[in-house]
């Protein structure tokens, strides 16, 4: 199987390589990426229900005896298949990462308010586990090397070092949005859609 891109902002073999697929049940629950080979299959199986903005990719295949063309097929950037999950299903909670971590602060310290790179960032818990701090999204923060061994064994206000944003667990679309760097702008605009409120662009 070959590929085509259909986009002229997408020129590289690499690009394309990352390039991953929204994928959605049938009642349009966001579920996660997937590659365009699994999306491929979605289509080749015929579970998909429908799909959403323009065709990203073009997918090459082998030739028909029949007529000798060869098939292709245009990949669309977000992609229902069928079935549904359980209702009131809860979203599946991000799991708490350094590359998430770091990317949900913006790769700031969110002590001095620097911006760093992920090797130049730690993991600091705002009430150290010694105190009985827990690690998990509410209680973790980026923080620089310098200001982690300043904070030491401290609470911020113990180290006189005042947290410049509260640590707070991202919803399942943040978290989709934080682990990609290649969306497409009509993922994109379908993934703020489902932001919560108050986390959506003005």
């Amino acid at each position: 199987m070959t590929m085509e891109v259909l986009q002229d902002d997408l020129p590289r073999v690499t690009a394309l390589n990352t390039t991953r697929v929204l994928s959605l049940d049938a009642a349009g629950r966001i579920l996660d990426w997937i590659s365009w080979q699994d999306a491929v299959c979605l289509y080749v199986r015929g579970v998909v229900a429908w799909t959403l903005g323009d065709p990203c990719l073009t997918v090459h295949g082998g030739l028909s005896r029949a007529s000798g063309l060869q098939s292709s097929l245009e990949l669309h950037p977000i992609v229902a298949s069928t079935g549904h999950c359980r209702e009131h299903a809860i979203d599946p909670a991000p799991a708490l990462t350094n590359t998430a971590l770091f990317a949900r602060d913006r790769h700031i310290c969110l002590y001095c308010g620097h911006h760093y790179t992920r090797h130049e960032l730690t993991r600091d818990h705002v009430l150290p586990l010694s105190k009985k701090g827990a690690d998990e999204w509410e209680n973790v923060v980026s923080a620089c090397l310098a200001c982690n061994l300043r904070k030491s064994n401290r609470t911020p206000q113990q180290a006189n070092m005042p947290l410049l944003a509260v640590p707070y667990r991202p919803s399942w679309v943040e978290h989709l949005i934080l682990s990609n760097r290649n969306i497409l702008a009509d993922q994109m605009e379908f993934l703020v859609g489902h932001l919560p409120r108050d986390r959506r662009p003005a």
